[in-house]
């Protein structure tokens, strides 16, 4: 058993769609929270960055003691994973686009996914099309601007609906009948997102597995916490603390104290 904290990052406040995930699964967990939203999004940025910037979150969230981290974020995770489980000696679960379900639930045969270049165009994304997609047609769908919609807490504004709107119709005009939301910001939009599609959509993302393998990994270490104990969640931004205290209540749905982190 442990109490220590675990350490969850994003490139900004998409991660929080994991988290929420994590705090539903294991509510006895203390939750450090790290959004990088100096460099919000990561999907533009050369790979050596991101690679960078994941090293010295890694190292700031071990100094306040994480027992385990989550890269909560694609784009991450395909440019760093590697890199920091090379250096790191404790539990490292990061995110993958949810290829091997969406291709097992399709119908028409036709799988959208919405996603960022960085993510699109990385080659962890490329092995896992050659390893599940089989005879099933993988249709991409980069969304820049999404990301800085709901880094603004603007979930439901004229413009997000706007660029879903511009991404959706090509995958729909396909014959997609399932859709891969392939960046941890997404989901924080399915409701816009149920609103705009028919109802037989499916809408999949791997939030909910990524909990279960951070469960599976604590138990397997010997590191959960203790059932019942007192579970706090801390937050940090590297960017602007008001644009953060503003969307957090919206994104996390309720109200937190957020800490500027200078890194």
């Amino acid at each position: 058993m442990s109490s220590a904290p675990v350490g969850v990052f994003d490139s900004g406040l998409g991660g929080l769609s994991v988290l929420h995930e994590i705090r539903h699964r294991l509510p006895q967990e203390s939750l450090l929270y790290v959004a990088d939203c100096a460099y919000v999004p990561y999907g533009d940025k050369p790979p050596e960055l991101i690679r960078q910037r994941s090293r010295q979150i890694a190292d700031f969230l071990l100094a306040q003691g994480a027992k385990a981290l989550v890269v909560a974020c694609n784009t991450a995770t395909a440019a760093a994973i590697n890199d920091l489980r090379s250096c790191y000696d404790l539990p490292i679960i990061g995110m993958e686009p949810a290829v091997k379900p969406a291709t097992q639930a399709t119908r028409s045969g036709v799988v959208g996914v919405l996603a960022t270049t960085g993510t699109l165009q990385s080659a962890k994304f490329a092995a896992l099309l050659d390893r599940f997609a089989g005879n099933v047609e993988v249709i991409t769908q980069p969304c820049p601007g999404l990301v800085e919609c709901v880094e603004r807490g603007e979930l439901e504004s004229p413009t997000t609906r706007a660029l879903l709107h511009s991404y959706l119709q090509p995958l729909l005009a396909a014959g997609c009948d399932t859709l891969i939301l392939g960046c941890t910001h997404y989901p924080l939009l399915r409701p816009l997102l149920q609103s705009m599609l028919p109802a037989d959509i499916r809408l999949i993302d791997t939030g909910a597995a990524v909990a279960r393998q951070l469960d599976d990994r604590l138990q397997a270490a010997g590191l959960p916490a203790t059932a019942g104990s007192t579970a706090t969640t801390t937050f940090w931004t590297t960017g602007e603390l008001e644009r953060m205290q503003h969307s957090l209540p919206i994104l996390w749905g309720q109200a937190a104290d957020v800490l500027l982190l200078n890194l």
